[in-house]
């Protein structure tokens, strides 16, 4: 048995706790958006948003250090490369989809179109996500994926 990387197991921790994190808001969280009062959104969205920020801020920035760390010393595997892709695709949803349709909720308020947009929209970064955490998981577990210097 080989040693623990420790960078792929905080890759893969990371990775792992965002994939409960996205599947929670995904099938919990953003559909009860449609279930607060229209006079309580903006309050409720813009709390949301400062309170996920402190969960998700840093799981985020982690795991996008240690997709960098693991692809700069795997720069040949396939996985790696595929999970890099699938998390620069997770930012560019969360900046141009995911990240306007908040602003614009808490600016504007209750609109159950852009909620029920927000919803659809999820599913890709849930998929793109999930997939990343059966990546990391594998990368954990490959025997031939050695990482550790030598």
């Amino acid at each position: 048995m080989t040693d623990l990387d420790p960078v792929l197991f905080v890759h893969a921790i990371s990775t792992v706790a965002l994939v409960g994190l996205i599947w929670t808001i995904q099938l919990v969280h953003y559909p009860l958006f449609l279930r607060v009062p229209p006079e309580a959104f903006v309050g409720y969205e813009a709390e949301h948003m400062h309170r996920i920020t402190w969960l998700v801020g840093p799981l985020m920035l982690l795991e996008a250090g240690s997709t960098v760390i693991v692809t700069l010393r795997q720069p040949e595997s396939a996985i790696v490369w595929t999970g890099a892709a699938l998390l620069l695709i997770i930012w560019i949803l969360t900046a141009t989809v995911q990240g306007p349709l908040h602003a614009r909720l808490a600016r504007d308020g209750f609109d159950e179109a852009r909620i029920r947009l927000l919803v659809r929209s999820n599913w890709a970064r849930t998929i793109a996500w999930s997939t990343r955490g059966v990546l990391a998981l594998l990368l954990l577990g490959a025997d031939d994926v050695v990482l550790a210097t030598t």
